[in-house]
């Protein structure tokens, strides 16, 4: 009698999964960008290719922290609650001069920064303009005159008690931030326009961008 031939199958090796699949569910905002914001902004601004279309690059979250300089606990506290706040480790920024009429010496902590991309990005985008932002007292929109000209928009926020990750009841010391969104926008106008379709709570009534 001759072998009977096999009948064991060769499984395929699985397929690589993306970087989406990998780390889950595609953010709210990445998605609205990609399915309505885009084909906004194109019929907007009548681009003729969907490169034109300007896109939030990265959020840069910068806090001074000039009173650290004379109490190094103080920068520990801080640095845990911005982390709390962003889900991402800090990095430390040092001054690169002495100033002595600020007391200050080389190498000196004099910042905090965390600089966002990608998935965090948006996720950090949506938690503070839906969660964070309707919890600052008497909140009126945010205004449309802080672009720098190149599309790029920094706001200011005076406490971070706003974010609902920090437990006011802990809080030890209070502070604020600075929070950049850097985008690809050749100008304010198309900047506002991006940050507008994101749904960016600016003040009700006609922008001055030009």
């Amino acid at each position: 009698m001759g072998k009977e031939k096999s009948t064991k199958t060769v499984k395929e090796a699985p397929k690589p999964k993306s970087n989406e699949q990998e780390a889950g569910v595609t953010p709210r905002l990445m998605e609205m960008y990609r399915k309505s914001i885009i084909e906004n902004l194109m019929k907007q601004f009548k681009y003729s290719n969907v490169m034109q279309v300007p896109k939030l690059e990265k959020i840069a979250v910068n806090v001074g922290v000039g009173e650290a300089t004379q109490d190094a606990k103080l920068l520990d506290v801080i640095i845990k609650d911005l982390e709390t706040i962003i889900g991402q480790k800090a990095v430390v920024t040092r001054s690169k001069k002495a100033i002595s009429n600020f007391k200050l010496r080389e190498g000196l902590p004099i910042g905090i920064r965390v600089t966002l991309r990608d998935r965090k990005m948006y996720e950090f985008m949506d938690r503070f303009m839906n969660v964070a932002v309707p919890r600052i007292r008497d909140f009126r929109g945010f205004s449309d005159k802080s672009f720098d000209g190149r599309g790029n928009y920094t706001v200011g926020v005076k406490e971070q008690i706003i974010f609902p990750e920090i437990d006011f009841d802990k809080v030890t010391k209070i502070f604020g931030m600075d929070i950049t969104f850097v985008t690809t926008a050749m100008n304010d106008q198309e900047g506002y326009a991006l940050l507008k379709e994101f749904g960016m709570p600016f003040e009700k009534r006609q922008t001055t961008i030009e």
